[in-house]
């Protein structure tokens, strides 16, 4: 009984301090503060292009940044967490955010796909995969298709569905009610590992 305790407290306490991690990573990005925001991931965080570690993180950080925005204000919200055992868990996060690019202001609406693990006591991103529904001017809503609509950019598909297979297969049908059994509720811990139902992840354009 009291080591179920212990688990169930230490269970609470890894959400929490999970969400503390996305928080913080908005205010670190939106506040420019570099270290900090790459302080969120741990020291072997693989960048792309053959790279690795905080610095070289951090140097993407300060070019992105200085190159493409002038401000910008990201509004977390509803954010699933599930444990693949005590140390590692995924989510996924809902995310508004607000861009100042030059003259136009951009709004975003986004989820991301995350990875998180716990090194000596303290947890870190993994991974974080950004799915886009659309970016716009504030005065232009996306209507139609390609909805990513950055300035002097061609506008591309964001992958906002392409994580989950139902998007598909609704559509497939026109929405109609279909003769399949009703699923059983998807087990704890799988609630996002079933609606993936084996879905390779995508491979979006990055935008913050």
């Amino acid at each position: 009984m009291t080591e179920d305790l212990a688990a169930r407290i230490d269970r609470l306490e890894s959400i929490d301090a999970i969400r503390q991690l996305v928080a913080k990573y908005s205010l670190a990005l939106d506040m420019r503060d570099s270290d900090a925001w790459v302080g969120l991931f741990p020291e072997d965080v693989k960048v792309g292009g053959g790279k690795q570690g905080r610095k070289a993180l951090r140097d993407w950080f300060d070019e992105t940044m200085g190159m493409q925005f002038d401000g910008t204000s990201h509004h977390i919200g509803g954010h699933i967490i599930e444990f693949d055992d005590p140390d590692h868990a995924q989510g996924i996060l809902y995310s508004k955010n607000e861009h100042e690019t030059g003259p136009e202001w951009v709004i975003m609406q986004m989820m991301y796909f995350d990875q998180y693990e716990r090194i000596d006591g303290r947890w870190y991103f993994r991974r974080r995969l950004p799915l886009y529904w659309y970016a716009t001017d504030l005065n232009k809503p996306p209507i139609g298709d390609r909805k990513m609509r950055w300035p002097g950019v061609q506008p591309y598909h964001g992958s906002f569905h392409d994580l989950f297979p139902s998007w598909k297969q609704f559509w497939a049908r026109d929405g109609k009610p279909h003769d399949a059994p009703v699923a059983e509720p998807a087990p704890l811990e799988k609630f996002i590992e079933t609606m993936r139902a084996g879905a390779p992840l995508p491979r979006p354009r990055v935008r913050s």
